[in-house]
């Protein structure tokens, strides 16, 4: 077991092209999001185990004798399996939750508990350690928050165990396009994903020479637009952002076609249009994120008066980049100061 303190962070989400057609087997590109999920593992003696989540107001602590004198059998390594409702309920039990306990809130625990026994139980005995993570990400909008969470978190305790290198001290360079500066626009309008992916379907059911047709297009746009970030790889040039906005554009008519548009992102498109730069919804559409392509001779002064006219519809707004780096390990000197403020508890 290592005994230094580990800082880990991992991205989060978006979907470029693709969302909706992928449920039909076609192709979608998703890339990490520059908004990132921060996890500090500090080891210590003091014989618990302590949970803090200040994002969502979850602050735990467990004995760590306690939990050594539990059957944890069900979570050897091996094969993984989907728990069983009675494994989950023994899980439940362990964590001592509250009955107004909120569902975010058990799967936040649950699944910290699961990783931290099913990781630690190879040590000669459980752990003591603090998990403090704090996350740019906002919770349920489809970014990834969630798995950027369980990712940390794995990273985190595989690292301090041993079972995985520690990447600051092994690595080698990926080739990758580069990064891509968006403005990440949240509409706020909830929606719910399941609803939206059953009336694509219903409208494919309906109207299946109509609808197949529009998904074999939106599968030609993100293999075009995965042609072409390769050859931005390379040597970028100001040709392939008129293409990406152009296929930015095709991509979201045709999610209107398909019937998970919103009068929201409706006027997200029509205020950054105002501005000559171009966007779409991410993921499940009906409200939800939208993202704008950032041009790089964008000048600094149009971009925030473009947040300005979007915050005024009452939408949230990040500039951030996307093809950022996946689960990373950090020096404390390489995080900036309000991350570690955060982790710091601070």
């Amino acid at each position: 077991m290592l005994s230094e303190v580990l800082l880990v962070s991992a991205p989060g989400k978006v979907i470029l092209h693709g969302e909706h057609a992928v449920v039909h087997g076609k192709v979608a590109l998703a890339v990490a999001l520059n908004l990132r999920t921060f996890l500090r593992l500090q080891p210590h003696s003091n014989g618990k185990v302590g949970l803090n989540l200040p994002n969502i107001g979850i602050k735990r602590a467990w004995v760590v004798a306690k939990l050594q004198m539990l059957d944890t059998s069900f979570l050897k390594q091996g094969d993984v399996t989907a728990l069983t409702p009675e494994q989950v309920e023994k899980l439940k039990e362990v964590a001592g939750f509250p009955e107004d306990c909120a569902d975010h809130e058990h799967l936040a625990v649950l699944s910290f508990l699961y990783l931290y026994l099913s990781i630690c139980q190879s040590q000669r005995a459980l752990p003591s350690l603090d998990v403090t993570v704090w996350s740019e990400l906002p919770t349920g909008a489809g970014l990834g928050s969630s798995a950027a969470y369980s990712v940390c978190l794995a990273a985190a305790l595989l690292t301090a165990c041993e079972e995985i290198p520690n990447p600051l001290k092994d690595g080698e360079a990926a080739s990758r396009p580069p990064a891509l500066k968006i403005l990440l626009i949240n509409t706020k309008v909830p929606r719910s994903t399941k609803a939206l992916v059953a009336g694509v379907r219903s409208r494919l059911l309906k109207f299946p020479e109509i609808v197949a047709p529009l998904l074999t297009s939106i599968d030609a746009i993100s293999l075009e637009c995965e042609r072409v970030l390769g050859e931005m790889a390379a040597a970028p040039a100001p040709e392939h952002y008129l293409v990406l906005e152009e296929l930015i554009d095709m991509n979201q008519h045709h999610l209107n076609a398909l019937g998970v548009g919103h009068a929201s992102l409706d006027r997200l498109c029509q205020v950054t249009m105002a501005y000559g730069l171009h966007s779409k919804l991410t993921g499940a559409g009906g409200g939800g994120c939208g993202i704008t392509l950032l041009r790089p001779d964008l000048e600094q002064p149009e971009v925030e008066a473009m947040k300005q006219a979007l915050t005024s519809c009452g939408f949230d707004c990040w500039e951030t980049s996307i093809g950022a780096p996946g689960v990373s390990i950090h020096t404390a000197a390489s995080l900036d100061a309000p991350v570690r403020q955060a982790l710091d508890g601070l």
